[in-house]
């Protein structure tokens, strides 16, 4: 029998576009290791935040993020984040880390530490990771390449149910402007910005459940590793 290949697959989109659930599920179906980039970026916001660093300070942003610890831990319902040893699954997701962790994640220094890493964790395949430059940066020769979009209006939505689970009652207008921003800010900077991977399969999740969008996904990856 043909050993099963060892793919790496590469799933990116904007805010709220369904990345992180159907990232984590085809991973879990495959029997692979999720990985989600822009927790990690979050993380060095959260430190940031945390030690009252001005977002604006480059280089200390930077030099923050050579000497903080980010550990991603699978667990039953999606991996932990873990910043220097404290469990910060949910306070990376706060409405002030999301409204700094574009700036963060725009600094070269920043994305060449997190990017290496990823890399590292990618490099015996396996896995499947999800942010917004995966296809186009961190893993250009990814076997399997998707861009996931979605309504702003429904990604509001999306994002209001994250955050009432983390206990967060939150405006579904000024999510829609939230997010609408964030688009702005991550297609148009300078250093790897949102945009779709020229090889990439465009996947519209507005109107998708969950089980289809990680079927379609889950469809294109088997048809590639080959479990024959």
């Amino acid at each position: 029998m043909k050993e099963p290949k060892k793919i790496r697959i590469a799933i990116d989109g904007p805010a709220a576009s369904g990345k992180s659930t159907t990232a984590r599920l085809v991973a879990k179906k495959l029997g692979y290791l999720h990985i989600d980039t822009g927790s990690m970026y979050r993380a060095i916001t959260l430190k940031a935040l945390r030690e009252t660093i001005d977002a604006s300070d480059e280089q200390q942003i930077v030099a923050l993020a050579q000497r903080c610890r980010v550990e991603l831990e699978p667990s039953e319902f999606g991996n932990r984040l873990f910043l220097d040893g404290k469990d910060s699954t949910s306070d990376i997701r706060l409405p002030r880390v999301t409204s700094m962790v574009s700036l963060v994640s725009s600094y070269q220094g920043v994305r060449d530490i997190l990017v290496r890493e990823q890399r590292r964790m990618s490099a015996a395949g396996r896995v499947v990771l999800e942010g917004r430059d995966i296809g186009t940066v961190v893993l250009p020769d990814a076997e399997v390449k998707i861009f996931m979009i979605a309504d702003v209006g429904e990604r509001a939505r999306r994002r209001k149910k994250q955050l009432a689970l983390a206990g967060i009652d939150a405006d579904e207008k000024k999510l829609v402007r939230d997010i609408e921003e964030r688009d702005k800010k991550d297609s148009t900077r300078h250093m790897s910005p949102l945009q779709k991977a020229s090889d990439a399969i465009e996947l519209d999740t507005s109107n998708l459940t969950i089980d289809e969008q990680v079927d379609f996904i889950f469809a294109k990856a088997q048809s590639i590793i080959n479990w024959v």
